[in-house]
């Protein structure tokens, strides 16, 4: 053999090293992807990526772990399930990306977007020191380490000024004895950390419309985070514990439900017990790590499925004293309510309907769109708002383009991006983004401060009194 032939021969050598590690921590196989480029073609953040999904993939079969490795993509992959509930081969894309992330830093590469690996970073030291997400905290040092100081200090005034973002951290650890609920017709109710913060209107409207309809909900002492995409995408095992400790919490307290408003509470907690279903030895970890053998004996459910599920369509029809009529709506979902269906058991992953249904319930005309589940950038809001603002925009546009005045959603970090960021966008119009609950409260004809419509950055009340919905 030449020498020429035998430099050609050794080219040809694919290095399997990096697949077979992702199969052994995952239990997915890259070979398995055949290059149909759905990955690619439904991922909202493709535009943002130097190397596409479908070419990680490519890179990952044929061992060319640099570029896999140092790659933006894997950094900038905003988590949202679209590939994973896309692929035709049910390899979980999302997990692969996430597994890049982490064994990039174990090899000492430099994160390709610091900002992004800062974000997590500063994510989980605060969850680790308080329980809970601590956001002032949280911007304060993703500010001072990237260096971008002022950025961002004209939103966290609007928000402050709204008295959406604690000043102190609130300590939260669960405990290891917990007091039985008795009322056998209680809810558990996980708020999330977002509900006790920024999406204040949420917890707010969510109580008191789950109150008028006689739906009990029980908020258990020492609930923690849930670890929310930062930790779940850099550290896999206490993203595990931490839902799993809410659930022990919650099980003992001897409830069979609990509801979570926020979507990525719902998601993770959710992803969590795809887990331990799935794999016996993480449920063994689990339940040696919380000195407790979890018997999988309670639901989560999203607060739109449980309220629909406690109260019939006609009973709810028959409660609505207020219409919300003339206002019309698109109603929006974002990823992570929905997606992976595996996950989350939903019906219709693509097409959801349940919001739609509900406000048509309350007599809102409901405009039929294409972006209910398009991805708004939620996990970069902080790292990289440049990317928000754009998704964002996109959608609020889209959203005008149908006639609609308003957007309503059933997420605090998709209301975040929609609302709370309006002012940054190039936006012509301004355009009211509201819950879910606080449309319901209004409708159920509660006080207007049920439906905490102050707290919105982008004021509803114009809209509202326009239709006759608040001066009745």
């Amino acid at each position: 053999m030449s020498t020429n032939q035998k430099t050609a021969t050794e080219k040809m050598i694919i290095n399997p090293g990096l697949a077979n590690r992702i199969q052994e921590e995952l239990g997915q196989n890259v070979y398995l992807c055949y290059q149909c480029v759905r990955c690619t073609g439904g991922c909202p953040m493709a535009g943002y990526f130097d190397w596409q999904p479908n070419q990680i993939m490519r890179a990952l079969q044929l061992g060319q772990e640099e570029i896999a490795l140092n790659a933006k993509t894997p950094w900038l992959c905003a988590s949202c399930q679209t590939c994973t509930t896309r692929c035709p081969q049910g390899l979980d894309i999302t997990a692969i990306m996430a597994f890049l992330t982490r064994e990039a830093l174990q090899r000492g590469i430099k994160p390709s977007v610091p900002e992004v690996n800062i974000t997590n970073q500063a994510f989980e030291r605060e969850v680790k020191l308080w329980g809970r997400s601590f956001e002032l905290g949280l911007m304060a040092e993703i500010m001072l380490r990237t260096g971008k100081i002022t950025d961002d200090l004209s939103l966290g005034v609007k928000v402050i000024s709204k008295n959406k973002m604690p000043f102190l951290p609130s300590f939260s650890h669960p405990p290891k004895k917990v007091k039985p609920v008795t009322d056998k017709n209680a809810v558990g109710y996980y708020p999330g950390c977002s509900l006790h913060s920024t999406g204040v209107e949420f917890n707010i409207s969510a109580k008191a419309v789950c109150e008028a309809l006689d739906i009990h909900l029980v908020e258990p002492d020492g609930w923690v985070c849930c670890g929310s995409t930062p930790i779940h995408r850099a550290d896999p095992e206490y993203a595990l514990r931490l839902p799993m400790e809410n659930l022990r919490l919650i099980e003992q307290s001897g409830l069979e439900e609990v509801t979570m408003p926020c979507a990525a509470c719902f998601n993770h907690h959710k992803n969590a017990l795809y887990e331990i279903r799935n794999h016996e030895d993480r449920k063994a970890a689990i339940d040696e790590s919380m000195e407790y053998t979890y018997r999988d004996s309670v639901k989560v459910t999203t607060l739109y499925d449980s309220i629909l599920e406690h109260i019939d369509p006609e009973t709810l029809q028959g409660k609505i004293t207020r219409p919300l009529k003339d206002l019309k709506v698109v109603c929006y979902y974002g990823c992570l309510l929905t997606r992976p269906p595996q996950v989350t058991e939903s019906k219709h992953p693509e097409n959801p309907t349940e919001l739609d249904e509900m406000m048509k319930i309350m007599g809102a005309e409901v405009k039929d769109w294409s972006y209910k589940t398009c991805c708004c950038g939620a996990t970069h809001s902080l790292s990289r708002p440049d990317i928000v603002h754009d998704l964002s925009s996109k959608l609020i546009k889209a959203a005008q383009q149908t006639g609609a005045e308003a957007i309503v959603v059933a997420c605090p970090l998709c209301h975040t991006n929609l609302d709370a960021r309006q002012f940054q966008m190039d936006l012509e119009t301004p355009m009211p983004v509201l819950y879910f609950t606080q449309l319901l409260a209004l409708a159920l004809n509660l006080p207007t401060k049920a439906a905490a419509l102050n707290k919105n950055l982008v004021d509803p009340r114009p809209l509202l009194n326009e239709k006759g919905i608040l001066d009745r």
